[in-house]
């Protein structure tokens, strides 16, 4: 089982880690999530966790404070931290795999203009991105990242699940069909009716490497090297 403790100034955003499959790898065992307010370890009257930065600039920063309060209510030696941020390394499927083998993840959601940067000095925390582009807080990208590691935990997903898709062997997934068979004038490829499991996986594999070519081309040149 992982833990996941997650940080966050709006408790509210996470009501879709209730859902669907991760509801069901709780519901199983084999996810715990608490989900922790960072203004109840805030020592201003109003709960304020934010100031203007030093030196100017727009916007507002949190504070080290209610920070580090709340990072070391949950740290224990072992646990990873993780800060969603733009300036991190790109979320892959080997870092989900990594990240899938803890056991207690704590996950700092950052908001406004960013974070007082002596936290990052204070505890080992690994900032990791999900793309080059920024959101309005640590939210969204920390449960992509949650979504996309829990995913590799034993019994969330059958083993099958993981086998063909996307990334999963350095390419894109083939195209998949379901019923009916022929809908609007457009037909499931005939291959795929067909009966011949050989020529189903020449076709798929086929169709893989094509659907790279095309839209991930980057991919294919990381394979080769």
């Amino acid at each position: 089982m992982i833990k996941i403790d997650i940080l966050t100034l709006f408790p509210e955003s996470f009501s879709p880690l209730k859902t669907s499959i991760l509801d069901n790898a709780v519901e199983n065992g084999l996810l715990e999530f608490n989900i922790i307010n960072i203004r109840d370890f805030s020592k201003d009257k109003h709960k304020k966790c934010d100031d203007y930065p030093f030196g100017g600039g727009a916007g507002m920063l949190m504070t080290v404070q209610p920070l580090f309060d709340a990072i070391n209510s949950v740290y224990e030696k072992d646990a990873k931290i993780i800060f969603p941020s733009p300036v991190g390394e790109v979320l892959s499927v080997k870092k989900a795999q990594t990240l899938s083998k803890y056991e207690h993840l704590i996950f700092v959601c950052g908001h406004y203009e960013g974070v007082d940067e002596r936290i990052f000095e204070l505890f080992p925390i690994e900032q990791i991105s999900i793309g080059d582009y920024v959101l309005t807080g640590g939210e969204l990208p920390t449960m992509v990242i949650i979504d996309c590691l829990s995913r590799f935990v034993d019994g969330v997903l059958s083993s099958d699940s993981l086998t063909d898709e996307s990334f999963s062997n350095g390419l894109l997934e083939y195209p998949q069909y379901t019923r009916p068979q022929e809908f609007m004038g457009l037909k499931v490829p005939d291959v795929l009716v067909s009966g011949n499991h050989g020529e189903v996986e020449k076709w798929r594999k086929k169709q893989s490497l094509e659907r790279t070519k095309s839209r991930r081309s980057d991919l294919l040149n990381n394979t080769q090297d």
